[in-house]
């Protein structure tokens, strides 16, 4: 996967069932919004909390309603959940499978390396890593990565570090082998994208997918400081979608956007009135940068 994916977000009804009509209708905007691939049941799409069955079904209706590229989120806590996943959401559609670190109990990074070849074993679908320390409490160490990139079937990564040396690391010790390291974070991705990065997985392409898609453009015709300015553009937009209001905070500045975001699943609660105020300003102000 190379270029800007976009981490879709799953719509729900008011009575918290996943609303189809409207998971349909936000990738057929997406689609035609220039980003390169979809990935459905990731964080932002709050796939913890979707049953297995439900998380297939959203691979399927993705799959159905694009042309683009699938990388659906199949990790589970444990390695047998992940394998079934995966092998269901390849079947369903997904051309690959993004597998986040194992979570609630920690291990260490021989431990993730093994699981991570035994999942690239068996996977029918390429598979990329997705190393999100913010939610997992565990970050893949470029060593790790680099030794797991040897493997055939393990295709890149999503690093949602937030860290440049991090990511930097990774691109040197990757960067003999067929792999793209992702940028996981919409505040870094010029930056990451000169630092050798493949591409992106935005929450903030589900707000401003053009947006985001022509900080990828604009690098990869070497308009790098034209790229470096449209990014810092969005970076309060970005912090408001991600680490400030959330997944609730995203779903709110897509609908300023009027997009069918739908609601959040419980315990997540709408944004208050004045936080949405606020996401509508930043979503226009975003909007309206002349750069």
């Amino acid at each position: 996967m190379r270029g800007t994916g976009l981490p879709l977000v799953t719509p729900f009804t008011d009575d918290e069932t996943i609303d189809e009509p409207a998971l349909r209708d936000l990738v057929g905007w997406v689609d035609d919004a220039g980003v390169d691939f979809v990935v459905p049941c990731g964080s932002n799409s709050e796939a913890a909390m979707l049953t297995p069955t439900e998380r297939t079904r959203v691979v399927e209706v993705v799959a159905d309603e694009t042309d683009l590229p699938v990388l659906a989120g199949t990790g589970h806590p444990g390695l047998h959940g992940t394998l079934e996943q995966t092998t269901a959401d390849a079947a369903a559609g997904a051309d690959a499978a993004l597998v986040v670190t194992p979570f609630y109990h920690q291990h260490d990074q021989a431990a993730l390396a093994s699981y991570y070849r035994d999942v690239a074993d068996e996977s029918a679908i390429p598979v990329y890593l997705y190393s999100v320390p913010k939610y997992t409490d565990t970050a893949l160490d470029p060593e790790t990565v680099g030794d797991l990139a040897t493997h055939p079937n393990v295709h890149g990564i999503k690093d949602s570090s937030g860290s440049l040396e991090a990511l930097q690391r990774t691109v040197d010790r990757t960067e003999e082998a067929d792999f793209d390291v992702l940028v996981g974070s919409g505040s870094i991705y010029a930056a990451g994208l000169e630092y050798g990065a493949s591409g992106g997985v935005l929450a903030l392409a589900n707000v401003v997918p053009d947006l985001a898609s022509e900080v990828y453009a604009r690098h990869e015709s070497g308009d790098t400081d034209g790229g470096r300015a449209l990014n810092q553009s969005l970076v309060e937009l970005n912090r408001a979608v991600t680490a400030g209001y959330g997944v609730p905070g995203l779903k709110a500045a897509m609908r300023h956007r009027g997009q069918p975001a739908g609601r959040t699943r419980r315990p997540f609660e709408p944004v208050a009135a004045d936080a949405e105020a606020e996401l509508a300003s930043l979503v226009d102000a975003a909007l309206d940068a002349d750069v």
